[in-house]
């Protein structure tokens, strides 16, 4: 219970609620002169009189009677005489535990010469006790009501800071995790009048201490204690008090009154703590600020657990790029930034021959590597799973020597793993020079030149730099890939085809039309595969393609199955080395032709021939396959290879395509013209069609035909049409069949091969 309530009247002009009491007390006690009252520290709460007067001093007897009071808890006052005679009787006023409240002083006229003593306090005080009564029990009720008023304030403040945890902020804008954090610290120590506060989670690399006073924080003392301090967390299941502090009886306490909340994760696991510290003179530490402390402290946790990463205890990528919005608005915009890329090389051999768990050891020590290397204002974040994003504030050159360090760094964690396996790093470094919208730029383009590392040998730093060719295409291939996929989703692919015409030493044979894929882009521009090739290899998009080639064709197609099934016409389709890969691909295509409900007859599936070397077995397997389906298998750019003929033995091919680099040169070039000769004649003996690319001329076509190439195909024969009209040409199943469509018409498009 609190300390009895001052009385807001003045002292010497009788409150309102005491006014009675003075009159039954000089109803009682005639003689009286002056009713006082003081509290508990000897300090006067109210008076009957104007002023006491120098002649009523009475400080020393009112100490004197608390002193008494305080040391005899029976004890119920006394009565003392001051200079002349005069009695004062002092009475002790106590609530239902014996604490005292207040001292009533009640001053009386000196005794009648007859009678020179005082009249006895018993007698007084029985004389007085049904008013000093109904006095205590206003007191204690006036108490009450304070201790009451002060408990509503306080939980009312508390009720505004937890209200204040939970609710958006005004301003429309996020605050980044790190201040966030340091915030609810600030106002924790704060609301819960501590000297020193102090957040500390080791495996996500938080560690905070804020004060709550002009006297900086006692940070040295968390040092020494922290073990101490972790033990007494980690073994209470709530927040531990410790309100005793050291003495000479209890060396061994802390110096602190000590309030310790542990954080634990979803799953029970403790993961750090929360303390908070007051001076040894302070007011105790209550359950209400252990409960509050508990409230904040999870609080804490769920921003830690949203923000960190739980393995390597870096950000996590929404908080990384929340943090880096506050850093392009808040810093300077004088500060240089550079954005690094960070890929662990060949993780999957680590899980795959170590198990999953060394791996994530792995991951674990180089973010703990990032994190105790990181400059002053630089931050790391593992944004997917063997991939770290790290912003310096450093110009590139300064950036690329830091991630060399790192990278010899996470050379040294093979030599400490117990597993003794091969840890390297290939790192990208982009300057980042733009605003807040340019961040996917920038770490596009550090992935871009870690990508780059990659493919020059791995464990190397390369800066992403625009001379630099292959970057500069990698980085293209990252814009393009993401055209390439909205393309897909929005219906923006479509097929053209070209003709193939049988030359003069297969003049009898039926023609075919090879189908090449085209993309429109959002200003409704036609890109050939040229455009996108690169991306959609480098970034596993060509098992998609393959399956919507085939899916479309056969749509397409469909409707004139009939009159398709008598003509004499055949549809080439390319599919890429990728979707050999793909074990699922080919049971999908064998699938897609038999139950299309047209002549296996009229696909020929083309692959290059280095597709086919690189995957032999599976490329043999699924030919075999489409050759007992009824469907020709071509093999293109055929004659670049170094194992073109071993290939040609095994494999059941139908077809080959002479690469266009000797049809081209064929007029020229002698060893060209050899090389289409050989083939021909190659060819011709295993009962194998040729056809020669990129016929350009009348003249290339004529020559072409001389060496005995069945067909032809390009500019001078046909350029691609979209497919579309090609089957428009073609009668409907009611329709009377005509001859083969002429296909001869001028495009100015430059013939290309699809895709593979």
């Amino acid at each position: 219970m609190s300390s009895p309530p001052e009385i807001d009247q003045l002292p010497g002009r009788p409150g309102e609620r005491f006014e009675p009491y003075v009159r039954l007390v000089r109803c009682l006690m005639p003689r009286t002169t002056c009713v006082a009252m003081f509290g508990p520290a000897g300090d006067l709460a109210w008076s009957s009189e104007a002023t006491l007067g120098p002649d009523l001093d009475l400080t020393s007897l009112v100490d004197e009677a608390l002193l008494a009071g305080r040391s005899n808890p029976d004890s119920a006052g006394q009565v003392r005489v001051l200079p002349g005679s005069v009695p004062v009787y002092l009475c002790s006023l106590r609530d239902e535990t014996r604490r005292l409240l207040a001292i009533l002083a009640i001053v009386c006229r000196p005794p009648d010469r007859r009678d020179t003593r005082p009249q006895d306090f018993s007698l007084a005080y029985a004389l007085l006790s049904p008013v000093l009564e109904c006095l205590r029990r206003e007191l204690v009720s006036r108490a009450t009501i304070e201790e009451l008023t002060h408990t509503v304030g306080g939980l009312d403040k508390d009720l505004n800071l937890l209200l204040a945890q939970t609710s958006p902020d005004s301003s429309g804008v996020a605050p980044d995790d790190a201040s966030e954090l340091q915030a609810l610290l600030q106002q924790t120590v704060e609301h819960l009048r501590a000297r020193t506060g102090a957040l500390h989670v080791p495996e996500r690399g938080v560690t905070l201490v804020r004060s709550g006073s002009a006297a900086p924080p006692d940070a040295q003392f968390l040092m020494r204690a922290h073990r101490r301090l972790l033990a007494m967390a980690q073994s209470q299941h709530t927040p531990a008090i410790s309100n005793d502090t050291r003495s000479a009886e209890n060396p061994e306490a802390f110096p602190y009154r000590v309030l310790c909340c542990a954080l634990r994760s979803r799953a029970g696991r403790f993961i750090g703590l929360l303390v908070l510290l007051r001076e040894a003179g302070a007011e105790p530490f209550t359950l209400r600020d252990a409960h509050i402390a508990e409230i904040l402290g999870r609080k804490a946790l769920g921003v830690i657990e949203s923000s960190y990463d739980a393995l390597s205890g870096l950000y996590t990528r929404p908080a990384f790029e929340q943090r880096v919005r506050g850093v392009v608005t808040g810093g300077e915009s004088s500060q240089a930034w550079s954005a690094l890329y960070v890929d662990v090389d060949q993780l999957h051999a680590i899980n795959e021959n170590a198990g999953m768990h060394v791996g994530d050891a792995v991951l674990a020590q180089l973010g703990e590597l990032l994190r105790h290397r990181l400059p002053p204002g630089a931050f790391g974040s593992r944004i997917s799973g063997d991939r770290f994003v790290v912003m310096l504030p450093a110009e590139v050159h300064d950036a690329e020597n830091f991630a060399e360090s790192l990278r010899a760094g996470a050379e040294q964690l093979a030599m400490t793993n117990a597993h003794a396996h091969g840890v390297s790093i290939s790192v990208g470094v982009a300057l980042f020079d733009g605003g807040v919208d340019e961040l996917a730029h920038v770490l596009a383009a550090a992935e871009t030149a870690c990508k780059a590392a990659k493919d020059r040998g791995r464990n190397r730093v390369e800066v992403y730099q625009q001379s630099d060719l292959s970057i500069v295409r990698r980085y293209a291939d990252i814009g393009v890939a993401g055209q390439l996929r909205e393309a897909i989703d929005a219906g923006r692919l479509h097929l053209d085809a070209q003709l193939i015409l049988p030359l003069a030493a297969a003049e009898t044979a039926r023609p075919h039309y090879e189908l090449l894929l085209r993309m429109t882009d959002e200003a409704g521009r036609t890109m050939g595969p040229d455009s996108f090739l690169s991306a959609a290899t480098r970034y596993q998009l060509m098992p998609v393609i393959d399956r919507w080639v085939v899916g479309h064709v056969i749509d397409a197609l469909k409707p004139r199955a009939g009159v398709l099934e008598g003509r004499a016409l055949g549809f080439t389709i390319n599919f890429s080395g990728q979707s050999l890969n793909d074990e699922a691909f080919a049971d999908v295509l064998i699938e897609q032709v038999e139950s299309s409900g047209l002549d296996p007859a009229l696909f020929v599936f083309e692959l290059t021939e280095n597709a086919t070397v690189a995957n032999l077995v599976r490329a043999e397997a699924l030919m075999r396959r489409l050759r007992a389906l009824g469907c020709g298998v071509a093999l293109d750019d055929f004659g670049t290879g170094l194992s073109s003929l071993s290939c040609l033995r095994q494999l059941p091919v139908t077809m080959l395509k002479i690469d266009g680099s000797f049809v081209r040169e064929v007029l020229t070039d002698a060893r060209a013209e050899s090389m289409v000769r050989a083939i021909a004649q190659l060819a011709r003996g295993m009962s194998i069609i040729t056809v020669a690319e990129y016929i350009e001329t009348e003249a290339i076509c004529a020559r072409i035909a001389e060496l005995g190439v069945d067909y032809g195909q390009g500019f001078a024969i046909g350029r691609p049409i979209p497919l579309a009209e090609v089957l428009l040409e073609l009668p409907l199943p009611s329709e009377p069949a005509t001859g083969p469509a002429d296909t001869h018409g001028g495009r100015e498009a430059r013939p290309s091969r699809l895709v593979g």
